[in-house]
């Protein structure tokens, strides 16, 4: 492909890597359950499409989030894979069960506000927090990778508004106890582009290195290609994205798709930032899956390519 025409721009990145969240936080928003065979293809499509770590399910109750009951199913069907499989756990139990089945890369998934944290973790805010640290440092014993989650960094439905200051304590906090990255995460899609530079500033100023920061952006306002843009300016490098623009959040409502992964590498492509990304394969991974969920992709880039093959 010759498009798009490669032209940098001055100070961003050389090389991001995309940390796909398809798997995982695209398909635990689907109202139907995916067949474990289908999700497993889902991941090694992806891996043979050059995305080198792949989130691959969540060791969560299967009451709270039942399309991803099969956990213990998949990881093995997917563990042999030479890319890294990050998984999340809530709670030293589903620590146990990732641990058990070798998972070397974890994570933990904070809020930012009270309001979320009451409705996804039933917990306040500081209480979620005293859950996790042991869950995290046992993790750290065991030598395994934990990324940190922060979910309403920029906006919360309940809440409005979130101060700054306020997301800067939790992802400090996060970091104390031993958390190796941390994912911002704009999981209703309200940020812009100010915003996303100015927390990530403070996040410098209080002590935490933008070489262990992630962006997680949703498209609600179609503000996650910009969001994005401006993340890299401020020299992050690693950013989420999910195959196609799965995904939302089952206790966040107004939240819609994730960034869709494909929009993403057309955009580093074109400034000539290296993914390692195969975009065709990608692409026809997203109109595979498209084709088991039984409707069309909502990634523009998926779309736009798909047809010209046609």
């Amino acid at each position: 492909m010759t498009l798009p025409m490669v032209v940098p721009a001055p100070g961003l990145p050389a090389r991001v890597r995309i940390h796909e969240v398809g798997a995982r936080d695209g398909l635990q928003n689907e109202k139907s359950t995916v067949p474990t065979e289908v999700k497993a293809e889902f991941v090694r499509r992806l891996a043979e499409a050059g995305l080198t770590t792949i989130e691959a399910t969540s060791f969560v109750h299967p009451k709270w989030v039942p399309q991803l009951a099969d956990a213990e199913q998949l990881f093995p069907l997917v563990s042999d894979l030479p890319v890294a499989l990050p998984v999340l756990v809530p709670n030293n139990r589903g620590l146990d069960r990732a641990l058990a089945l070798g998972a070397r890369r974890v994570a933990v998934f904070a809020s930012a506000t009270e309001s979320f944290a009451k409705a996804n973790l039933n917990r306040t805010l500081d209480e979620s927090l005293a859950v996790f640290e042991p869950v995290v440092a046992r993790a750290k014993a065991e030598d395994v990778h934990v990324r940190g989650y922060v979910s309403m960094c920029f906006g919360d439905p309940w809440e409005g508004a979130v101060p700054i200051h306020q997301v800067v304590r939790v992802c400090r906090a996060l970091r104390d106890m031993g958390c190796d990255e941390l994912s911002l995460g704009d999981t209703i899609g309200v940020a812009t582009p100010g915003h996303v530079l100015e927390l990530l500033s403070m996040l410098n100023e209080e002590g935490v290195p933008t070489n262990v920061i992630g962006v997680h952006f949703h498209d609600t306002y179609g503000q996650a290609l910009a969001n994005t843009y401006a993340a890299l300016e401020h020299g992050v490098t690693t950013v989420d994205a999910s195959a196609g623009g799965l995904g939302g959040c089952p206790y966040a409502k107004s939240a819609t798709g994730n960034l869709a992964t494909e929009d993403l590498v057309w955009m580093l492509r074109g400034l000539g930032i290296d993914t390692g990304v195969d975009l065709d394969r990608l692409v026809a991974t997203s109109a595979w899956m498209a084709e088991q969920l039984g409707r069309p992709s909502p990634s523009r880039t998926v779309r736009a390519l798909s047809h010209k093959e046609q």
